[in-house]
């Protein structure tokens, strides 16, 4: 049986994102950690600003190594973070402000285990990387990859939708260790890759 995580008692917002209503319930969130366990609005202009400062942060990264983590897109707006706390269903993070149809990568070389409809989550792409870790990308307007099929860290995998129960274009990004539900912010933060600051980690 998968276990949560806890992290709170609540969304957490960041930066100039609210959170994003996936109107996902918990069936749905069972039913996606079953799977990967088996198988204040402010200016466009103070937005731009706020991710041209993030862009020059960004440290560039390339698709060379297996142990690299790369984020799934850049010049997003980091809109809501990991939850478990009672009477909340975000269990992931949610990436906002593109527009549908632009193309999110892997964070990690690894085998595609689902690719395409996946209730709730829409279409949606799995990742296995190996040792037990699976990254879930969900909510896509059309899916690139094919199950069974090798990806490298920065292959795109999808293109940005609604689908699903979603009422908005955004990625939702979710993270499994042993099939145990993880907080990406800090997990991935201890691996080089800061969603709050747009940074990756650099190819070992």
């Amino acid at each position: 049986m998968l276990a949560t995580a806890a992290a709170g008692a609540g969304v957490v917002a960041f930066a100039t994102g609210a959170a994003v209503d996936d109107a996902k319930g918990d069936a749905a969130d069972s039913a996606v950690a079953a799977y990967v366990q088996t198988g204040g609005a402010t200016s466009d202009r103070a937005q731009a600003a706020d991710r041209a400062n993030r862009a020059e942060r960004t440290t560039e990264t390339t698709a060379e190594s297996t142990d690299t983590w790369k984020l799934p897109l850049h010049d997003y707006d980091l809109a809501a973070g990991f939850s478990t706390g009672a009477g909340h269903s975000r269990h992931g993070l949610d990436l906002t402000g593109l527009p549908e149809g632009t193309p999110f990568a892997a964070m990690r070389a690894g085998t595609v285990v689902q690719a395409g409809w996946n209730g709730a989550f829409g279409n949606s792409v799995i990742i296995d990387h190996g040792a037990g870790v699976q990254t879930v990308y969900a909510h896509a307007s059309h899916v690139l990859v094919k199950r069974g099929q090798q990806v490298e860290a920065g292959e795109a995998i999808a293109l940005l939708g609604n689908t699903g129960l979603s009422r908005s274009v955004h990625l939702h990004l979710e993270l499994y260790v042993d099939g145990v539900l993880q907080d990406p912010l800090s997990w991935f933060k201890e691996r080089g890759v800061d969603f709050e600051l747009e940074i990756e980690a650099l190819p070992s």
